[in-house]
């Protein structure tokens, strides 16, 4: 009698290597003996992340020890105070009403920037923050006497020559050296600090030199403005900035 024939034989050897994981014996794609099975091939990876992201280009590294930077920090603080406190006495005295407004709002942001910089010096290891709030020098002491000087009521000119056009810039040129110069990632809170008063200085130097130019209206005017500005900026050149020499770095 005819007999159905026998299909061939399937091999029962488990399928190894790359085909292992999708292959399962007897089943769809299963392999024979006629075609070759792959190299297993695993190669070992390291999981372990990189420290920094491929988009954080910080660098560690800054321009500044932690005694550099507290030092600088005092300075500003001691300066930031001089100010408020030479603009809360000159609200109550000068005439021009709009100036006196400004003067007031202007009067806080320089408190508030003290705040803050005593704040960060016992983050600095700087426990008694009175001991290096200070002026960088005795010539930058003679800069603030200088500037203040000015009481009389008709001398608005004068008064907001010394602080729009002297000290406001040179707040805004150390600050930002300071920012551009120190660590990124161990140094982040004085940056912080710094974004923030720079802010309010650039605001601050704005206002400033609209009410002057509003009030500058006569060759007597330009001259009193001149005559101010020269002689203030001659003590801080010589006070080398708000933090002494190297306020800004150095070009040599």
């Amino acid at each position: 009698p005819l007999t159905s024939p026998t299909p061939p034989a399937m091999s029962e050897t488990p399928p190894s290597g790359a085909f292992a994981h999708r292959c399962p014996v007897g089943g769809v794609g299963h392999t024979f003996g006629s075609v070759a099975t792959m190299t297993d091939t695993t190669q070992t990876e390291s999981t372990a992340r990189a420290p920094f992201a491929p988009w954080d280009r910080r660098d560690i590294p800054g321009s500044f020890s932690v005694d550099d930077t507290a030092r600088r920090v005092g300075n500003y603080k001691w300066t930031e105070m001089k100010l408020f406190e030479a603009l809360g006495g000159w609200v109550a005295t000068v005439p021009e009403l709009d100036v006196k407004m400004r003067l007031g709002t202007h009067c806080y942001h320089h408190a508030w920037h003290a705040d803050l910089w005593h704040k960060r010096l016992p983050e600095l290891r700087e426990m008694k923050p009175e001991r290096l709030t200070v002026p960088a020098n005795d010539a930058m002491e003679r800069f603030i006497a200088a500037m203040t000087e000015p009481e009389a009521p008709e001398l608005t000119i004068e008064k907001l020559v010394g602080v729009y056009r002297v000290l406001i810039p040179r707040f805004v040129a150390a600050y930002t050296y300071h920012m551009n110069n120190t660590s990124e990632i161990t140094d982040a809170p004085t940056i912080r600090t710094l974004k923030l008063a720079l802010m309010d200085e650039f605001d601050d130097w704005r206002d400033g030199e609209m009410m002057l130019q509003s009030l500058i209206t006569t060759p007597d005017h330009v001259r009193r403005a001149t005559e101010h500005q020269a002689a203030l900026e001659a003590i801080m050149v010589e006070a080398g900035g708000i933090t002494g020499p190297g306020s800004i770095g150095s070009v040599n």
